[in-house]
């Protein structure tokens, strides 16, 4: 993993200096899911347990989301009422109906957004865990 700024401002750490953001202080993964269904935190466990198999990641916890980071962003968990809405960054399209069809080009290279909402801890099953492979490499 590359070396990381940290805003002096929030405390968040970024992969550039003075990388644009909103600037909002950190908090830990367990306040993100405070007050949330307990199987969204299964499902954050259970996407990170994953990730780290394969290497470092940094994890950028605010309220609103977990921002997942190994050089660049690779995914952002963002807990809400019936499920976790994954946004996951990849060097192509993936044509399946369990992505939503909104995507957008990241403006950190050429990788596409795609979004995918999980409801069950059993919802990251193989092809999850290889789309958050391939995140995790071309991050």
């Amino acid at each position: 993993m590359a070396t990381r700024w940290t805003c002096p401002r929030c405390d968040r750490e970024f992969a550039r200096a003075g990388q644009g953001h909103t600037c909002v202080p950190g908090c830990t993964v367990d306040e993100t899911f405070a007050g949330r269904d307990p199987k969204f935190r299964a499902i954050y466990d259970a996407v990170i347990e994953h990730l780290r198999t394969l290497g470092d990641v940094h994890e950028d916890a605010v309220k609103v989301g977990v921002f997942l980071k190994r050089d660049r962003k690779l995914a952002e968990l963002r807990p809400r009422s019936r499920d976790v809405l994954v946004y996951l960054f990849l060097p192509h399209p993936i044509e399946t109906a369990r992505i939503a069809p909104a995507r957008w080009a990241s403006a950190a290279g050429p990788r596409v957004g795609h979004q995918l909402k999980l409801r069950e801890v059993s919802d990251v099953d193989d092809e999850v865990r290889e789309w958050l492979t391939l995140a995790y490499e071309t991050s």
